[in-house]
């Protein structure tokens, strides 16, 4: 599969993670030869690597990022975890400058960014803030750029699924505090339908709420559900979540990061972008615990 002359050249970042895999099959089946930018090329699957282009790159590489983003027209851009760094928030930042160098020394024509709800507040919430930076970094390129900003991901409740199969979900949140919660799955197609779309320009924030706002108790009738025994909600403290953060080894920066984040997204916070047909997306908890847990 070659590139045709009207062909746009779209690069992807994380690739193997649970949004990029899903932007980068769908790009490939649409008849498009993606570039895909990662650290470690080997995490490629074999079947996947002879429908894209590589490009070994440290996202926070600014001059490996420029290399590996020359040519391009589309980016799709996501701050991966930033765990050398000691500081979560600058190490997200520090992936967004990379982001914005690039769209702007390649003169990349859009972009999409893997935001997340909390990021309009710009700071106090905790990790995401690093995401609001990176929107701001993409924003003062002048180039046109959409910003996903996305709820809780389902797939967060696999880092907690020992404690889930023994019966209990733990929570800083109150239990009954709502949030958006969507599949990662259905972000990458939102995420692909833009990238493969000429009808938009400009600035544009485009919320990925899931079907509805759960609460954790909530998320505990449909796991119980569909696991088939009884999972209860906890509401754990502050302190205590900042313990258990602690002992999986977890640095001062990163517990205030996750904690800040819990704390941001707290009773009282409304999120710009309102549920709408725009920002609702299809696949439900229960489908996918279904399937995955």
């Amino acid at each position: 599969m070659g590139h045709g002359e009207d062909t746009k050249r779209i690069v992807v970042t994380t690739p193997v993670g649970h949004v990029g895999s899903r932007v980068v099959r769908l790009l490939v089946q649409a008849g498009v030869r993606p570039t895909v930018l990662m650290r470690d090329p080997g995490r490629l699957t074999p079947e996947l690597r002879e429908y894209v282009d590589v490009e070994q790159a440290d996202q926070g590489d600014a001059d490996a990022v420029v290399r590996a983003t020359r040519g391009a027209d589309r980016l799709f851009w996501v701050d991966p975890p930033a765990l050398v760094d000691g500081d979560p928030v600058a190490g997200y930042a520090r992936m967004g400058e990379s982001a914005a160098r690039a769209v702007t020394e390649n003169g990349i024509g859009a972009t999409v960014f893997l935001s997340s709800v909390g990021a309009e507040l710009r700071s106090g919430a905790g990790e995401i803030d690093g995401l609001a930076r990176t929107e701001q970094l993409l924003d003062a390129t002048g180039a046109n750029v959409v910003h996903l900003r996305c709820g809780y991901f389902f797939t967060n409740l696999l880092t907690q699924l020992d404690e889930i199969r023994a019966g209990t979900l733990s929570t800083p949140w109150p239990l009954d505090h709502a949030l958006a919660w969507v599949d990662p799955r259905d972000i990458g197609e939102i995420a692909a339908a833009r990238l493969l779309s000429d009808t938009w320009s400009g600035r544009e924030v485009q919320g990925v709420h899931g079907p509805e706002d759960l609460t954790f108790t909530h998320v505990a009738e449909i796991l119980s559900r569909e696991l088939g025994h009884e999972v209860t909600p906890i509401q754990i403290s502050q302190d205590d979540l900042r313990a258990a953060l602690t002992s999986a080894g977890l640095g001062p920066a990163h517990v205030d990061g996750i904690a800040g984040m819990s704390a941001g997204l707290g009773p009282g916070f409304v999120p710009e972008i309102p549920r709408t047909l725009l920002s609702t997306t299809p696949t439900t908890l229960a489908a996918w615990a279904r399937t995955h847990l």
